[in-house]
């Protein structure tokens, strides 16, 4: 096809033949092409755990994100007091049930909500962003609200249920980020309330006795608009799912490890724990009114709750790093519950005086508080697989929830229409300062019992 040269050439003999194409059945491994060996794609590199700017910046805005929408729930004794004077609410010993329901929603709806954000953890985010404002219509629709079943539906359910679809992706970020801290983590969130509880209690009341409930609630739903809306844009996890995969509690990972229900531990600290939640809230719902039945007036009533507040964050961010193999978890369960126990019932029902209250305050506040920074542990106590551990933890946030819901009705059975300032717990609260002060025993006891049974 092509034409010769006129120039002659000398030929010289190859060492080797060269194929002349690629069908040749013998070819020569020397003469074949060389390979260029193939470029490794890049390796997305996660954030490191337990510690690094990523790290620190997520557990910071989770502090906030719970201190403001998880302390307002928490204040509810604050709106307690204010509702029973109201002339439509007065009559009714229920008005608790509002507060019950939007924080033990939080809690019994763990089990459901926690599997999901496993199963779906790229949509984490997109759950946030539908929690969020939930929370937020809930309080503008209460501010609308004439009775006291509408303030239940709106500031308790709607409110408890758009926290707790907000908040657990958020847990699950924390989880990826701190591992071997996660100790140290969990009592960081559980003591953001306390931080909040020391000031919105006096914000809250100050609104109440200004402008009224309905105008309160639209205030406190745009304050949270503005505060934890940027919020929103820097709770991240580990990396769209990743990260929580190689936890082993991701996509990758979406069996459970449900062996821990097989193990008496297990139970023990369950039972504990809703016997703890039944009547941790107490205190909290019923301190206010207290202060004011012992003449003591709403602004002390604040002050009360607020001490209890800052008392929390110590309590829990101190069991929290206490757990993290410094002390036995039990033992601190227990110091826990009996501390706690003892305060109810030395101090909060022969308290008549305003500096009684303030120990009863400290004092619970700070070992009542900590039982919940031990939750973390409690989980990995009983399972060593990340999903057994996350699943436990949920479970014994059902428990505690479903005790809380039920200090709602409870307490109304409980409460005494009588108000004698002679008697224990003021005769109107003597029920119910007998009924908390048991729960905080049976829980200790449980716990007591089965360390007994292991030993």
């Amino acid at each position: 096809m092509f034409s010769q040269p006129s120039t002659t050439l000398e030929l010289e003999t190859l060492p080797h033949p060269v194929p002349l194409s690629n069908h040749n059945h013998n070819p020569d491994p020397d003469s074949s092409p060389a390979q260029e060996p193939p470029i490794p794609l890049p390796t997305p590199t996660l954030p490191p755990t337990d510690g690094g700017a990523p790290a620190w910046t997520l557990l910071l805005s989770a502090f906030i994100f719970e201190a403001l929408l998880w302390g307002l729930p928490l204040s509810f004794g604050i709106f307690a007091s204010y509702y029973s004077t109201l002339p439509t609410l007065s009559a009714s010993p229920y008005i608790s049930t509002i507060g019950t329901c939007a924080t033990g929603l939080t809690y019994v709806l763990a089990p459901l909500i926690i599997p999901l954000q496993k199963r779906y953890p790229t949509h984490r985010r997109t759950m946030i962003f539908l929690g969020w404002p939930l929370c937020l219509a809930s309080l503008v629709a209460g501010s609308f609200a004439t009775s006291l079943g509408a303030l239940v539906g709106t500031q308790g359910v709607g409110y408890g249920l758009g926290f707790t679809v907000a908040y657990y992706p958020v847990l699950g970020f924390v989880n990826e980020f701190w591992v071997r801290r996660r100790g140290f983590a969990y009592g960081v969130l559980c003591s953001a309330s306390g931080v909040s509880g020391a000031v919105m209690p006096f914000c809250v009341d100050a609104l109440l006795r200004r402008f009224g409930y309905a105008v309160t609630l639209r205030v406190i739903a745009a304050a949270l608009f503005v505060l934890t809306g940027p919020l929103l844009f820097v709770i991240k996890g580990r990396g769209d799912g990743r990260g929580m995969a190689t936890q082993g509690i991701g996509a990758e990972a979406s069996r459970t490890d449900w062996t821990f229900l097989r193990k008496g531990r297990f139970w023990m600290y369950s039972v504990s724990n809703f016997a703890m939640g039944l009547g941790y809230f107490f205190p909290g719902i019923y301190l206010p009114s207290y202060a004011v039945a012992n003449g003591l007036g709403d602004v002390r009533g604040a002050v009360l709750l607020a001490l209890m507040s800052v008392t929390q964050v110590l309590g829990q961010m101190s069991f929290g790093y206490l757990s993290d193999g410094k002390v036995s978890l039990d033992t601190l369960a227990l110091v826990s519950t009996t501390v706690a126990g003892v305060a109810v019932y030395a101090c909060w029902g022969l308290a008549h005086s305003f500096s009684v209250m303030i120990v009863f305050s400290l004092l619970y506040g700070f070992f009542g508080a900590g039982y919940t920074a031990l939750w973390g542990r409690m989980g990995m106590a009983v399972s060593t697989e990340p999903t057994g551990a996350f699943a436990a933890f949920g479970f014994l946030n059902f428990g505690k929830g479903i005790g809380n819901i039920l200090a709602g009705p409870v307490g109304g059975v409980l409460l005494e229409e009588i108000v004698d300032v002679r008697s224990y717990g003021t005769e109107r609260f003597g029920r119910i300062v007998l009924f908390t002060g048991a729960c905080m025993v049976i829980s200790g006891a449980t716990v007591a019992l089965g360390f007994l049974r292991r030993v």
